[in-house]
């Protein structure tokens, strides 16, 4: 399944809970969501130089086959910036063309423009918006991901009701 394999969190630095979040569900036995953490590869301390950090975020991405990105306003600010390390990130996943699921925070199903970084927008970036709960974002990573490299679409989109109902959602 594709959702267990090599996949990268990105993230606003204010929005760490909800990363923690969703280490939490993957480590609960009762909650069918598991993913192999790109973030455990090339660790930085936080005595790293910037340029150090930023070399270290590229090798993980190298890793990495598939990026959620946890969607808020935050991470549409930082991630369009110019200079934090979610815009490094957002910039070198397009670099690499990594499928990205952004994961509403707030519950959303629909297409955020407010959470999505301008430079994703600005390139019709191929992505999927779901709600922030793990059996979509699972589905999300299985599906989408899945077809992202030979598919044609462009832009943003995101599952209609039925694809949550079908969830129990």
């Amino acid at each position: 399944m594709s959702y267990r394999n090599k996949t990268y969190v990105a993230f606003a630095s204010e929005d760490i809970h909800l990363y923690r979040l969703m280490e939490a569900w993957r480590d609960n036995d009762k909650i069918d969501f598991d993913f192999y953490d790109a973030h455990d590869l090339f660790i930085s301390r936080d005595t790293s130089s910037r340029e150090t950090i930023r070399r270290n975020l590229r090798e993980r991405l190298k890793n990495a086959l598939q990026v959620v990105l946890i969607g808020t306003v935050d991470a549409r600010k930082k991630g369009g910036d110019g200079y934090s390390f979610l815009s490094h990130e957002v910039n070198i996943i397009m670099e690499f063309q990594l499928p990205i699921v952004i994961a509403n925070k707030g519950g959303s199903r629909a297409v955020e423009t407010s959470f999505i970084p301008q430079p994703l927008l600005d390139k019709s970036y191929y992505t999927i918006s779901t709600s922030f709960q793990p059996a979509i974002i699972r589905y999300a990573l299985d599906n989408y991901a899945a077809g992202f490299k030979s598919s044609t679409n462009k832009g943003a989109y995101y599952y209609k009701d039925q694809s949550y109902k079908n969830l129990g959602l």
